[in-house]
C-alpha cells in the first residue's frame, strides 16, 4: 500500500471509528454527519467523499459482508457443497467470536444501535439481499444454469436465509443481555439441526470444483443434479 492509499485508509478508519463512538453514545438517529465531521476534525464534504450516506458510516464493512457468503462458496474445499461450506464457516465464526457474526458481548452495543434505528434495520435487510444475490450468482456460474433457471436463486435464498436467521437470533440474544456461552451452545445446536434439514436436499449442490452435472427432463422442465467430483 502506497503512502496515499495508507492515508486514505487511515482517514476512512478515523471517520468510521469517530462515528461509531457518537452512535454508541447518543444513538444513530440523533447524530448528524456534520457532528461526525466536527468530531473527526474534517469537513462534511470529506465525510461524504468516503461515505455517501450516514448508514455507510455505520456499516463501513458492508461490501465485505455482502460478498462473504459468495466468497465462502467460491473458495470451499474440493468435495464440499455450497451448504457444507456455509455451515462450516458459520460454526467457525460462532466458535471464534467473529465480529461480523456478533456472538461477543463487546458487539452488543453495535446490535443495540441497529435495533433502535429503523434506517439501520432497513440497511441490514438490504445487505442480506445483496449477499443472497451474490451467492446466487456464484451458484449459477458453477452449476452452468441457464439465466432463466430460478434454481440458483431459490437455493441461495434457502442457504442465505438460514444464515441470516442465525445471525438474527444471535443479535436478539446479545441485545437481551444473555450470556454468550449459553447463546453459543443454543445457536450451534440450531445450526446443526437447520442445516441438517437442508442437507437432505442440497448436499450435492452445486458440484464441487471440477464436478459434472447430470441433466434430466421431466414434463418439459430441466432438472440438474450436481454430483461431487
Amino acid at each position: 500500500m502506497g503512502l496515499r492509499e495508507l492515508k486514505k485508509q487511515q482517514t476512512r478508519e478515523l471517520l468510521a471509528d469517530t462515528a461509531m463512538g457518537l452512535f454508541a453514545e447518543r444513538g444513530f438517529e440523533q447524530v448528524t454527519v456534520v457532528e461526525v465531521a466536527r468530531a473527526a476534525g474534517v469537513s462534511p464534504n470529506t465525510v461524504f467523499n468516503y461515505f455517501p450516506t450516514k448508514e455507510d458510516l455505520f456499516f463501513d464493512r458492508q461490501d465485505e459482508v455482502a460478498a462473504h457468503l459468495a466468497e465462502v462458496v467460491r473458495r470451499r474445499p474440493a468435495g464440499s457443497s455450497a451448504m457444507d461450506a456455509v455451515r462450516a464457516d458459520l460454526l467457525a465464526g460462532v466458535a471464534d467470536g467473529e465480529p461480523t457474526v456478533g456472538l461477543n458481548p463487546e458487539v452488543s452495543t453495535f446490535w443495540r444501535i441497529i435495533a433502535d434505528s429503523p434506517a439501520l434495520r432497513a440497511r441490514l435487510l438490504e445487505l442480506g439481499e445483496r449477499a443472497e444475490a451474490e451467492l446466487a450468482a456464484v451458484l449459477a456460474e458453477e452449476s452452468g444454469a441457464d439465466p432463466e433457471d430460478p434454481l440458483p436463486r431459490v437455493v441461495a435464498g434457502a442457504v442465505a436465509g438460514a444464515h441470516r436467521a442465525v445471525l438474527a437470533e444471535i443479535r436478539r440474544a446479545m441485545v437481551a443481555g444473555e450470556p454468550a456461552g449459553a447463546v453459543r451452545e443454543r445457536v450451534e445446536a440450531a445450526v446443526e439441526r437447520a442445516f441438517g434439514l437442508l442437507d437432505s436436499g442440497l448436499a450435492g449442490y452445486p458440484a464441487s470444483h471440477g464436478g459434472r452435472s447430470v441433466i434430466r427432463r421431466t414434463g418439459g422442465l430441466t432438472h440438474r443434479q450436481f454430483l461431487r467430483a
